[in-house]
């Protein structure tokens, strides 16, 4: 078990993340690529990425064992900016850093050469870590990314109502039941037992869509804390997506109940075309409609707006017992492994 230590000043610096992680994505996702659990989530998007791999994963294994600990630097905080910014950040990371986590892995004895000059600064190491994982992310993460961030946005509603209504308090509580908040201390299920002591740091809580099972930290506990978590899925999201009444579709027409469902515990205009798989523009004129009609209320914030359901809309949404899908138009712009839930649904998890 992962015990997490708070004080007032860490919860005061409690953060959520806003995006997914796209190295912590791209790493987690290796696991989910190894193992067979998960069928009817990843099962579409591991025969599809095997198709377009050629050889990445043979040169990330090791680096990357299917259970346990892989080293931190492969994940650095600014992943969450980018992939460049990433890469960037990963190619800085000090030799003597690397060396040492390099030795913390139980294979480090039958490392290849290059995977072991890397902790020596070798330049053309680096560039070949770089490269493999590049292309890796874009045979396995870049074509599901927009489904990625969309079930992001889901779970960031949920713990974003929860931080809304009763503070950080009802944010720990909303997490999975792999963690429970049992106050001053987030008790974590994990693969080893632990202690983390946040002592006024703060905790960022990263949801990830590849993370499964148990969620992850990094080993070395003076970097910046993270919490990388299994992200709700859009099935096991109905607090986000209300479902809508069978005659919500007559009234307001099929699209226009599933942008007004879509939009759950609110969402940018960005969000919701994501959610819906229409355009930004298309989205945006939905929205309008059924704000003109007082089913949508929606707040300006500089150049972004957000959407958020009236009461009124929140009450025709919770008349009924079905959530519409979209018609074959919005769902030709998603690709259809990121329907229904056929794609990409450390010290790390031997449950990985």
């Amino acid at each position: 078990m992962l015990r997490v230590h708070f004080t007032g000043l860490d919860l005061a610096r409690l953060r959520l993340a806003g995006d997914p992680d796209v190295l912590w994505e791209t790493v987690l996702s290796l696991h989910r690529l190894r193992d067979k659990q998960g069928e009817s989530i990843f099962g579409d998007w591991r025969s599809e990425t095997r198709t377009r791999l050629n050889g990445e994963t043979r040169l990330l294994a090791p680096l990357v064992p299917p259970r346990g600990y892989f080293p931190d630097f492969l994940t650095p905080a600014e992943g969450l900016h980018g992939l460049a910014p990433g890469m960037e950040a990963l190619r800085a990371t000090p030799a003597e850093r690397i060396h040492e986590e390099l030795g913390r892995l139980p294979t480090v004895r039958t490392l290849p050469a290059w995977i072991r000059s890397l902790g020596d600064g070798d330049a053309r190491a680096f560039t070949k870590l770089i490269g493999a994982l590049h292309a890796y992310h874009d045979a396995a993460i870049a074509p599901y990314w927009s489904h990625i961030q969309a079930q992001i946005e889901a779970d960031r509603a949920v713990r974003g109502r929860a931080l809304l209504d009763g503070g950080a308090d009802a944010l720990l509580s909303s997490l999975p039941p792999t963690m429970r908040w049992n106050a001053p201390v987030l008790e974590v299920d994990y693969p080893v037992d632990r202690d983390l002591h946040l002592g006024g740091r703060g905790l960022l809580l990263q949801p990830s869509f590849f993370c499964r099972r148990t969620p992850v930290s990094l080993q070395n506990a003076d970097l910046t804390p993270v919490l990388v978590y299994p992200a709700r899925t859009m099935s096991e999201s109905a607090p986000v997506v209300p479902q809508a009444p069978r005659s919500l579709g007559k009234l307001v027409g099929h699209t226009r109940s599933v942008v007004l469902g879509s939009i759950g515990g609110g969402c940018t205009t960005s969000e919701l075309a994501r959610r819906v798989g229409v355009s930004a523009a298309s989205a945006s004129q939905h929205a309008g409609v059924l704000r003109e009609a007082g089913l949508v209320l929606t707040l300006r914030n500089g150049s972004a707006v957000m959407h958020t359901l009236t009461p009124l809309g929140a009450a025709l949404l919770r008349g009924g017992h079905r959530t519409p899908q979209p018609r074959s138009k919005a769902r030709s712009a998603v690709p259809e492994r990121a329907q229904g839930g056929h794609v990409p649904g450390r010290s790390t998890p031997a449950a990985m």
